[in-house]
Protein backbone atom coordinates (compact mmCIF):
# COMPACT_ATOMS: atom_id res chain seq x y z
CA UNK A 1 0.00 0.00 0.00
CA UNK A 2 1.51 3.29 -1.14
CA UNK A 3 -0.28 6.64 -1.32
CA UNK A 4 1.36 9.29 -3.53
CA UNK A 5 0.08 11.99 -1.14
CA UNK A 6 -1.50 11.79 2.32
CA UNK A 7 -2.77 14.94 4.02
CA UNK A 8 -3.17 15.19 7.78
CA UNK A 9 -5.66 17.89 8.73
CA UNK A 10 -4.37 18.61 12.22
CA UNK A 11 -0.89 17.57 13.34
CA UNK A 12 -1.00 16.93 17.09
CA UNK A 13 -0.24 13.71 18.92
CA UNK A 14 -2.37 11.48 16.67
CA UNK A 15 -1.71 13.33 13.42
CA UNK A 16 2.01 13.59 14.12
CA UNK A 17 2.25 9.93 15.10
CA UNK A 18 0.39 8.93 11.95
CA UNK A 19 2.78 11.02 9.88
CA UNK A 20 5.78 9.34 11.49
CA UNK A 21 4.24 5.88 10.99
CA UNK A 22 3.50 6.58 7.32
CA UNK A 23 7.07 7.76 6.73
CA UNK A 24 8.72 4.97 8.76
CA UNK A 25 6.72 2.27 6.98
CA UNK A 26 7.06 3.94 3.55
CA UNK A 27 3.30 4.06 3.04
CA UNK A 28 3.22 7.54 1.48
CA UNK A 29 5.46 9.26 -1.03
CA UNK A 30 4.57 12.63 0.50
CA UNK A 31 2.95 13.51 3.84
CA UNK A 32 1.38 16.96 4.01
CA UNK A 33 0.19 18.56 7.23
CA UNK A 34 -2.37 21.32 7.76
CA UNK A 35 -1.92 23.35 10.95
CA UNK A 36 -3.62 26.44 12.36
CA UNK A 37 -0.61 28.53 13.38
CA UNK A 38 2.43 29.63 11.43
CA UNK A 39 4.68 28.62 14.33
CA UNK A 40 3.40 25.05 14.02
CA UNK A 41 4.65 24.86 10.43
CA UNK A 42 8.25 25.18 11.54
CA UNK A 43 7.75 22.85 14.52
CA UNK A 44 6.18 20.04 12.47
CA UNK A 45 8.85 20.18 9.78
CA UNK A 46 11.65 20.37 12.36
CA UNK A 47 10.28 17.30 14.15
CA UNK A 48 9.90 15.45 10.84
CA UNK A 49 6.31 14.39 11.52
CA UNK A 50 5.36 15.54 8.00
CA UNK A 51 7.28 16.33 4.83
CA UNK A 52 5.65 19.74 4.50
CA UNK A 53 3.27 21.74 6.67
CA UNK A 54 1.05 24.68 5.77
CA UNK A 55 -1.72 26.86 7.18
CA UNK A 56 -3.41 26.85 3.75
CA UNK A 57 -6.11 24.18 3.96
CA UNK A 58 -6.97 24.11 0.24
CA UNK A 59 -3.32 23.77 -0.73
CA UNK A 60 -2.86 21.00 1.83
CA UNK A 61 -5.66 18.77 0.51
CA UNK A 62 -5.11 19.47 -3.19
CA UNK A 63 -4.19 16.29 -5.10
CA UNK A 64 -4.23 14.22 -1.90
CA UNK A 65 -5.18 10.56 -2.29
CA UNK A 66 -5.98 10.14 1.40
CA UNK A 67 -7.02 12.87 3.85
CA UNK A 68 -7.13 12.14 7.58
CA UNK A 69 -8.92 14.56 9.90
CA UNK A 70 -7.01 14.68 13.19
CA UNK A 71 -8.68 17.78 14.63
CA UNK A 72 -11.05 18.26 17.57
CA UNK A 73 -14.54 16.95 16.79
CA UNK A 74 -16.17 20.38 16.89
CA UNK A 75 -13.97 21.66 14.03
CA UNK A 76 -14.39 18.76 11.59
CA UNK A 77 -17.59 19.82 9.85
CA UNK A 78 -16.40 23.38 9.21
CA UNK A 79 -13.06 22.21 7.86
CA UNK A 80 -14.76 19.59 5.70
CA UNK A 81 -17.03 22.21 4.16
CA UNK A 82 -14.08 24.52 3.55
CA UNK A 83 -11.90 21.96 1.79
CA UNK A 84 -14.42 19.73 -0.02
CA UNK A 85 -14.31 21.59 -3.34
CA UNK A 86 -10.51 21.30 -3.49
CA UNK A 87 -10.41 17.50 -3.28
CA UNK A 88 -9.51 15.48 -6.32
CA UNK A 89 -12.20 13.08 -7.58
CA UNK A 90 -12.06 9.72 -5.85
CA UNK A 91 -10.07 10.95 -2.86
CA UNK A 92 -10.58 8.94 0.32
CA UNK A 93 -11.23 10.75 3.60
CA UNK A 94 -11.18 9.38 7.13
CA UNK A 95 -10.71 10.71 10.65
CA UNK A 96 -9.44 9.69 14.08
CA UNK A 97 -12.27 11.10 16.22
CA UNK A 98 -13.48 9.17 19.24
CA UNK A 99 -17.17 9.76 18.48
CA UNK A 100 -18.47 8.40 15.21
CA UNK A 101 -22.24 8.86 14.92
CA UNK A 102 -22.23 12.63 14.44
CA UNK A 103 -19.02 12.61 12.39
CA UNK A 104 -20.24 10.04 9.87
CA UNK A 105 -23.66 11.68 9.59
CA UNK A 106 -22.20 15.14 8.98
CA UNK A 107 -19.10 14.42 6.90
CA UNK A 108 -20.25 11.58 4.63
CA UNK A 109 -22.67 13.71 2.52
CA UNK A 110 -20.24 16.65 2.35
CA UNK A 111 -17.53 14.55 0.75
CA UNK A 112 -19.92 12.49 -1.39
CA UNK A 113 -21.17 15.69 -2.98
CA UNK A 114 -17.56 16.61 -3.78
CA UNK A 115 -16.88 13.26 -5.47
CA UNK A 116 -14.81 11.91 -2.57
CA UNK A 117 -15.55 9.03 -0.20
CA UNK A 118 -15.60 9.18 3.59
CA UNK A 119 -15.14 6.28 6.01
CA UNK A 120 -14.99 6.98 9.74
CA UNK A 121 -12.12 5.61 11.83
CA UNK A 122 -11.04 5.66 15.44
CA UNK A 123 -7.65 4.27 16.50
CA UNK A 124 -7.78 3.46 20.21
CA UNK A 125 -4.44 5.11 20.84
CA UNK A 126 -3.30 8.35 22.39
CA UNK A 127 -2.17 9.80 25.69
CA UNK A 128 -2.50 12.70 28.05
CA UNK A 129 0.32 14.62 26.36
CA UNK A 130 -0.64 16.54 23.25
CA UNK A 131 1.15 18.17 20.33
CA UNK A 132 3.54 16.93 17.65
CA UNK A 133 6.47 16.84 20.07
CA UNK A 134 4.79 13.88 21.79
CA UNK A 135 4.25 11.97 18.52
CA UNK A 136 5.63 8.43 18.15
CA UNK A 137 5.93 6.25 15.07
CA UNK A 138 4.82 3.19 17.07
CA UNK A 139 1.71 4.76 18.64
CA UNK A 140 -0.68 2.59 16.60
CA UNK A 141 1.16 -0.70 16.98
CA UNK A 142 -1.22 -3.34 18.43
CA UNK A 143 -3.91 -0.67 18.95
CA UNK A 144 -7.48 -1.56 18.05
CA UNK A 145 -8.42 0.69 15.11
CA UNK A 146 -12.17 0.86 14.61
CA UNK A 147 -13.60 1.42 11.14
CA UNK A 148 -17.20 2.65 11.04
CA UNK A 149 -18.63 2.55 7.51
CA UNK A 150 -21.94 4.16 6.63
CA UNK A 151 -24.83 2.16 5.22
CA UNK A 152 -23.81 2.98 1.64
CA UNK A 153 -20.03 2.61 2.00
CA UNK A 154 -18.49 0.45 -0.77
CA UNK A 155 -17.10 -2.80 0.59
CA UNK A 156 -13.83 -2.24 -1.27
CA UNK A 157 -13.33 1.10 0.45
CA UNK A 158 -14.05 -0.35 3.87
CA UNK A 159 -11.45 -3.05 3.23
CA UNK A 160 -8.98 -0.40 2.07
CA UNK A 161 -9.37 1.50 5.36
CA UNK A 162 -8.95 -1.68 7.37
CA UNK A 163 -5.78 -2.46 5.41
CA UNK A 164 -4.55 1.09 6.03
CA UNK A 165 -4.80 0.76 9.81
CA UNK A 166 -3.19 -2.68 9.64
CA UNK A 167 -0.34 -1.15 7.65
CA UNK A 168 0.48 1.33 10.42
CA UNK A 169 0.49 -1.48 13.00
CA UNK A 170 -3.11 -1.49 14.21
CA UNK A 171 -5.74 -4.19 14.64
CA UNK A 172 -8.82 -3.15 12.64
CA UNK A 173 -12.30 -3.78 13.99
CA UNK A 174 -15.47 -2.99 12.03
CA UNK A 175 -18.48 -1.53 13.88
CA UNK A 176 -21.46 0.61 13.03
CA UNK A 177 -21.12 4.23 14.22
CA UNK A 178 -23.76 3.71 16.91
CA UNK A 179 -22.18 0.46 18.15
CA UNK A 180 -18.87 2.28 18.41
CA UNK A 181 -20.30 5.21 20.36
CA UNK A 182 -22.11 2.97 22.81
CA UNK A 183 -19.01 0.88 23.54
CA UNK A 184 -16.51 3.73 23.89
CA UNK A 185 -18.94 5.64 26.13
CA UNK A 186 -18.31 2.91 28.71
CA UNK A 187 -14.69 1.99 28.03
CA UNK A 188 -13.17 5.40 27.25
CA UNK A 189 -15.44 8.37 27.88
CA UNK A 190 -16.82 7.28 31.27
CA UNK A 191 -13.33 6.55 32.70
CA UNK A 192 -12.24 10.04 31.71
CA UNK A 193 -15.21 11.60 33.49
CA UNK A 194 -14.44 9.50 36.58
CA UNK A 195 -10.74 10.46 36.53
CA UNK A 196 -11.63 14.12 36.11
CA UNK A 197 -14.08 14.05 39.03
CA UNK A 198 -11.51 12.31 41.25
CA UNK A 199 -9.04 15.11 40.48
CA UNK A 200 -11.71 17.79 40.97
CA UNK A 201 -12.95 16.37 44.27
CA UNK A 202 -9.81 15.13 45.97
CA UNK A 203 -7.61 18.09 44.98
CA UNK A 204 -10.27 20.67 45.79
CA UNK A 205 -8.98 23.59 47.91
CA UNK A 206 -11.97 22.92 50.18
CA UNK A 207 -10.01 20.02 51.71
CA UNK A 208 -7.17 20.40 54.25
CA UNK A 209 -3.86 21.58 52.80
CA UNK A 210 -2.29 18.21 53.66
CA UNK A 211 -4.61 16.34 51.29
CA UNK A 212 -2.40 16.48 48.12
CA UNK A 213 0.58 15.14 50.07
CA UNK A 214 -1.39 11.96 50.75
CA UNK A 215 -2.14 11.37 47.06
CA UNK A 216 0.37 8.71 46.05
CA UNK A 217 0.90 6.34 43.10
CA UNK A 218 -2.62 4.91 43.08
CA UNK A 219 -4.16 8.38 42.81
CA UNK A 220 -1.62 9.42 40.18
CA UNK A 221 -2.30 6.36 38.01
CA UNK A 222 -6.08 6.56 38.39
CA UNK A 223 -6.22 10.24 37.42
CA UNK A 224 -3.56 10.20 34.67
CA UNK A 225 -6.04 10.70 31.84
CA UNK A 226 -7.56 13.74 33.57
CA UNK A 227 -4.50 15.62 32.28
CA UNK A 228 -5.84 15.38 28.71
CA UNK A 229 -7.01 18.34 26.66
CA UNK A 230 -10.11 19.92 28.28
CA UNK A 231 -11.25 21.24 24.88
CA UNK A 232 -11.05 17.80 23.30
CA UNK A 233 -12.88 16.07 26.14
CA UNK A 234 -15.60 18.72 26.26
CA UNK A 235 -16.27 18.06 22.58
CA UNK A 236 -16.23 14.29 23.07
CA UNK A 237 -18.65 14.38 25.99
CA UNK A 238 -21.10 16.63 24.16
CA UNK A 239 -20.88 14.70 20.88
CA UNK A 240 -21.57 11.38 22.64
CA UNK A 241 -23.86 12.73 25.35
CA UNK A 242 -26.66 10.21 24.76
CA UNK A 243 -24.51 7.14 25.31
CA UNK A 244 -22.28 8.75 27.94
CA UNK A 245 -25.25 9.92 30.02
CA UNK A 246 -26.68 6.39 29.96
CA UNK A 247 -23.36 4.84 31.03
CA UNK A 248 -22.92 7.46 33.74
CA UNK A 249 -26.40 6.72 35.09
CA UNK A 250 -25.66 2.99 35.45
CA UNK A 251 -22.28 3.75 37.02
CA UNK A 252 -23.86 6.06 39.60
CA UNK A 253 -26.46 3.40 40.45
CA UNK A 254 -23.70 0.85 41.01
CA UNK A 255 -21.83 3.25 43.30
CA UNK A 256 -25.02 3.89 45.25
CA UNK A 257 -25.44 0.14 45.77
CA UNK A 258 -21.87 -0.03 47.05
CA UNK A 259 -22.55 2.94 49.35
CA UNK A 260 -25.60 1.23 50.86
CA UNK A 261 -23.68 -2.00 51.41
CA UNK A 262 -20.86 -0.04 53.04
CA UNK A 263 -23.23 1.79 55.35
CA UNK A 264 -24.80 -1.55 56.39
CA UNK A 265 -21.37 -3.05 57.02
CA UNK A 266 -22.20 -5.86 54.57
CA UNK A 267 -18.87 -7.69 54.35
CA UNK A 268 -20.27 -10.29 51.92
CA UNK A 269 -21.26 -7.58 49.44
CA UNK A 270 -17.84 -5.93 49.90
CA UNK A 271 -16.07 -9.23 49.15
CA UNK A 272 -18.19 -9.80 46.07
CA UNK A 273 -17.61 -6.26 44.78
CA UNK A 274 -13.81 -6.37 45.03
CA UNK A 275 -13.46 -10.04 44.04
CA UNK A 276 -15.57 -9.55 40.90
CA UNK A 277 -13.55 -6.48 39.90
CA UNK A 278 -10.24 -8.29 40.40
CA UNK A 279 -11.39 -11.37 38.50
CA UNK A 280 -12.71 -9.40 35.54
CA UNK A 281 -9.61 -7.23 35.26
CA UNK A 282 -7.22 -10.18 35.65
CA UNK A 283 -9.14 -12.03 32.94
CA UNK A 284 -8.98 -8.99 30.65
CA UNK A 285 -5.22 -8.66 31.13
CA UNK A 286 -4.75 -12.41 30.70
CA UNK A 287 -6.59 -12.35 27.38
CA UNK A 288 -4.16 -9.78 26.07
CA UNK A 289 -6.76 -7.02 25.85
CA UNK A 290 -4.68 -4.45 27.68
CA UNK A 291 -2.83 -1.99 25.42
CA UNK A 292 0.93 -2.35 25.54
Amino acid sequence: MLFPKVTLVGVGLLGGSLGLALKARKLAAHVEGHVRRAASVTECERLGVVDHATTDLLSAVQDADLIVFCTPLARMRTLAEQCATALKPGAVVTDVGSVKGAVVTELEPIFAKAGAQFIGSHPMAGGEKTGPASARADLFEHAVCIVTPGTKSPASLVKQMEDFWSAVGGRPLRLTPDQHDSLVARSSHLPHVVAAELANYILSPAHPKEQPALCAAGFRDTTRIAAGSPEMWRDIALANRKHLARALGVFIEDLQEFQLALERGDSKAMDEFFETAKHRRDQWIGNGRSPE
